[in-house]
């Protein structure tokens, strides 16, 4: 066939049809250790990739965002290769990520001893010193059904019965596959930071923080485990811990009772919050809720209110929303825009004022902040006071856990509340359902639904909030007293229903298409699920519309 085009910046190259994008790098001088994988159209693809039509290319290094991502998962994979070399009887559960960090246990529920984990590091360097190649090839539908069967990856196989495809793609190192998720490191030699430490029941897989390539001091989230531990044992008591057992109650139809108990227990977790909230009733006069975006934090209060009258107290709701002290006087971010993730975009003063007079028995009155004109209007908000005893106020928003932002309020007088939404499903057994992208999902079909804006326009600023998420939210998680999961098992395949048409829209001459090409393949794991399913009450109507509640 004829040649292709490739064009790498200012300069283009001829190359024969078919291939492979590493030689193109070589010849054109592109060298680099830390290359992770190939920008290619604006999409991510393995450096083995044979490029088929006119490219344009760009290199995918270790030390960005996209590379840091790729380093993590071939870190998870080679986990996995050498857990297979050495327990071969034993199999592998990935667990969540906690920190920079992943958790893992055994199928069998003992935890690993020391020696056990030190020879699992041992074979993973060793691994790293072969500097073996990791490539990927397809396999026909029946091949990968049979390949997986006879190696015990049950969870891969009840996966599969999800695709319908006749070929089925998958990465390679030595006599390892895995099931192809996502782009991997070209070889394993580039896999040289990474720790394994014993924890709780399991061991945690320690991993560099993006642009680095060292590790840095282990920092506990106990509150985050505890959540996560809870809900994964929750998950396997109701016989759905991977993607394969929703996808099978979808096809037996058997998902409607399945989402009333998914439901009724996020509701019971709730009232077990509203109650240690009850128990401190002569102290506690304000809650604290914070998380990052896309947690639900706005239908998480609204179910906590609901509690909390249940039990005799009376809720007055109050969102940091609308103490930004406005545009002009918001500080700048790196580029110049206003940056109204840093705490000193809001009007501290101010809240703490309105808050000691709520304390004192006064009444004020909220202020009102209008997005579209990046103005506060002091004088025509809602009217409020504490009238009793048992009045508690529920503050919401991003820098709500932070002391700083309340200084003038007595600790022993808020509760702090951490929400995020905590996915505990995953793809099989060794690969993970990321929470982020949950939370993405989230976010594109409400930016949609509510605001106008299209998928492309939300993961252009996915990584503006991620970064302040990182630097705002995340800190102080383990200062809240509890911590609520505003996750819903089931929530992806509604999902899917709304933003797998809104991720089709994004333009492959868009640099977004990357992210949304990756999306569109994850969400190829989950069966659909129409939304007349979900409950008026549910959390994820804040997200897809339609809910009983008013925002």
């Amino acid at each position: 066939m004829s040649d292709i085009l490739v064009r790498y910046g200012d300069t283009e190259i001829n190359c024969p049809y078919g291939t492979k994008a590493d030689t193109v790098l070589s010849r054109l001088g592109i060298t680099d250790d830390r290359l992770a994988a190939l920008r290619v159209n604006n999409e991510i693809r393995p450096l083995k990739t044979r490029l088929a039509i006119n490219s344009v290319i760009e290199p995918v290094l270790l030390d960005t965002q996209e590379g840091s991502s790729i380093y993590r998962r071939s870190l998870a994979f080679l986990l996995a290769a050498a857990a297979r070399k050495l327990f071969s009887g034993r199999h592998l559960y990935v667990g969540h990520s906690l920190g920079r960090s992943y958790y893992y246990t055994f199928s069998s529920g003992e935890a690993p001893t020391e020696q056990e984990i030190s020879a699992l590091q041992e074979e993973m360097e060793a691994i790293v010193r072969k500097d073996l190649p990791i490539t990927f090839k397809y396999l026909s539908y029946d091949e990968a059904l049979k390949v997986f069967s006879e190696k015990g990856q049950t969870d891969t196989v009840v996966l599969l019965e999800q695709r319908s495809t006749s070929r089925i793609k998958v990465n390679e190192c030595g006599d390892f596959l895995d099931i192809y998720v996502e782009p991997l490191v070209p070889r394993t030699g580039l896999l040289s930071a990474f720790k394994l430490m014993l924890y709780k029941e399991g061991f945690l897989l320690r991993f560099p923080a993006t642009g680095s390539n060292t590790l840095e001091s282990y920092v506990d989230e106990p509150k985050i485990f505890k959540v996560f531990h809870e809900y994964k044992q929750w998950g396997r008591i109701v016989n759905v811990r991977v993607v394969g057992d929703l996808n099978s109650m979808i096809a037996n139809r058997t998902i409607r009772d399945y989402i009333r108990i998914v439901e009724a227990h996020q509701v019971r977790k709730m009232a077990e919050i509203a109650r240690q909230v009850y128990e401190q009733k002569d102290t506690i006069k304000m809650i604290l809720l914070a998380g990052p975006s896309s947690s639900g934090k706005t239908t998480s209060a609204k179910l906590l209110s609901i509690e909390l009258m249940v039990l005799g107290i009376n809720p007055i709701a109050m969102s940091l929303d609308n103490y930004y002290v406005g545009t002009a006087k918001t500080p700048k971010d790196k580029n110049g825009n206003p940056d109204y993730e840093c705490l000193e975009a809001m009007d501290i003063s101010f809240l703490n004022e309105q808050l000691q007079a709520l304390y004192r028995g006064e009444e004020i009155t909220m202020p009102v902040y209008d997005f579209k004109t990046g103005v506060r209007i002091d004088t025509n908000g809602k009217k409020i006071r504490m009238p009793c005893r048992r009045s508690v106020l529920i503050v919401e928003g991003i820098h709500a856990l932070n002391d700083a932002l309340t200084h003038s309020i007595a600790r022993n007088t808020k509760f702090k509340l951490y929400v995020s939404a905590l996915t505990q499903l995953n793809l099989d057994d060794h690969n993970r359902v990321p929470t982020s992208d949950n939370r993405l999902l989230r976010r594109i079909v409400r930016d949609y639904q509510f605001r106008g804006k299209d998928a492309a326009g939300t993961i252009q600023m996915w990584s503006s909030v991620r970064a302040g998420e990182k630097k705002y939210i995340f800190p102080f998680q383990n200062s809240a007293d509890a911590a609520f999961n505003s996750a819903l098992d089931y929530e992806l395949s509604v999902l899917k229903y709304y933003a797998d048409p809104l991720l089709r829209a994004v333009k492959p001459s868009r640099r977004e298409y990357a992210e949304a090409s990756r999306l569109l393949s994850f969400l190829e794991n989950f069966a659909p699920l129409p939304p007349q399913y979900v409950p008026g009450t549910s959390i994820l109507r804040e997200f897809i519309g339609d809910s009983e509640f008013k925002y």
